[in-house]
């Protein structure tokens, strides 16, 4: 069995937009500490922010099938709730292929380096994870506009 790259060559460029969303189950301590500003490692929030842009750029070299494109514009948008931290990217192109594994690995990776940031308060006695759990990651919208 082989696998390739889908060719895309003969198709038109045009303007595509995906919104990716996904959430990280966090103990409530940990959400007041993020709010507040109390993590170590620095804010949260902007941090993700960041890597949620700079891992759309990205997508093509994590994911082999996954076709180089450029990116015209990403926007995350993150907010707290009671126990879990939620993200939401939009990222847009004019292009030949569509932005939904970009917008997906934007939130994936984003999410990561929640955790990544916030373990040091997510573990237990044993030094486990038993509250956190990343979740629902999924594509909620998708355009396709000649």
């Amino acid at each position: 069995m082989s696998v390739k790259m889908v060719d895309v060559s003969e198709k038109p460029e045009v303007f595509r937009e995906a919104v990716a969303r996904g959430c990280i189950k966090l103990r409530r301590e940990t959400v007041e500490r993020i709010r507040n500003r109390e993590i170590e490692k620095g804010d949260v929030i902007a941090a993700s922010s960041l890597v949620a842009i700079s891992s759309a750029k990205l997508a093509h070299m994590i994911l082999p099938f996954c076709h180089p494109i450029k990116i015209d514009y990403v926007e995350p948008r993150i907010w707290l709730e009671d126990e879990r931290l939620c993200i939401e990217v939009l990222v847009k192109t004019r292009e030949r292929t569509g932005v939904e594994m970009e917008a997906l690995t934007a939130v994936s990776i984003a999410l990561l380096n929640v955790w990544d940031m916030v373990k040091k308060y997510e573990k237990d006695e044993q030094g486990q994870y038993p509250y956190t759990v990343i979740e629902g990651i999924r594509v909620v919208e998708k355009v396709k506009k000649s």
